[in-house]
């Protein structure tokens, strides 16, 4: 049976299966359809012709705009059609035709999206991805399975994520850029195929960064994939020197992980 809260507005030309779960003020606009394993969250607004599938939970204040589709089926070959999830944060904008996939049960089950993102028109997130908070996927951004992206990253439109690849935090992803590799904390990439060309200095100076750590960044930078050995042999190489700069030490944490991926550098096939 729905448990729909009273001070919920749901539009009569709406579709909200049994079983569904809807919060306190919610808005649901004209031809919306809801599925029966549904959470809506307080404040929740459908703008119209929005559909919500599968077990999806929707975080309080999130707006989706329409023609978005959202907990649908993983587009895995492989997919298993056993019950997965897809969780959303709390106050994310969903913009229209924005496509957003439960999880694999062979890769844990659940697609999770954290708090205050803003997925623009067409974006894409496929199952099993893991997106922290603040994020930007511009228009036609598509992020393949299991994608892990990092706090404040922002990716260009029309940029593609192979699968597996992890972003980190507050990356800056180039326009129609081919992302094939794990890019770093503060990285900016772009071309297809995608190379790293800098840090993002103005998103490190508009999170707080102070000029002389980002200067200290710069410089690690350029140690790790300037020096003669490997990246990940020069990143272990300045640890010690850098123990005090907790945006290095990020970076160097991120090289050193385990991953499915390889890095990405300034040059192509070092």
């Amino acid at each position: 049976m729905s448990v729909i809260a009273a001070s919920a507005k749901i539009h009569p030309m709406s579709f909200i299966e049994d079983g569904a779960v809807i919060g306190q003020n919610v808005s649901i606009g004209p031809f919306c359809h809801v599925g029966p394993k549904v959470v809506l969250g307080d404040n929740v607004q459908l703008v119209s012709h929005v559909v919500v599938l599968g077990r999806t939970t929707v975080g309080k204040g999130t707006i989706i705009w329409p023609s978005a589709v959202i907990g649908g089926d993983s587009q895995s070959a492989h997919h298993s059609a056993v019950d997965t999830t897809l969780v959303i944060g709390e106050n994310c904008t969903i913009r229209e035709g924005v496509t957003m996939n439960t999880g694999t049960v062979e890769h844990g089950g659940t697609t999770i999206v954290g708090d205050n993102n803003l997925f623009l028109a067409y974006s894409h997130v496929a199952h099993d991805c893991r997106l922290g908070n603040n994020i930007i996927l511009s228009n036609n951004v598509m992020l393949a399975g299991h994608v892990t992206v990092g706090d404040r990253a922002i990716l260009g439109g029309g940029s593609a994520v192979h699968q597996f690849t992890r972003i980190g935090r507050q990356a800056f992803i180039g326009g129609l850029s081919a992302v094939s590799y794990d890019v770093i904390p503060y990285g900016m990439l772009n071309g297809n195929p995608g190379v790293l060309s800098g840090l993002n200095v103005v998103g490190m100076t508009r999170s707080g960064v102070e000029r002389s750590e980002v200067h200290r960044v710069r410089r690690a930078y350029k140690a790790i994939f300037e020096g003669e050995g490997s990246a990940r042999a020069n990143a272990a190489a300045i640890r010690d020197e850098y123990l005090d700069c907790p945006q290095v030490i990020e970076i160097l944490d991120f090289i050193g992980a385990d991953s499915d991926r390889a890095l990405s550098s300034p040059f192509r096939g070092k």
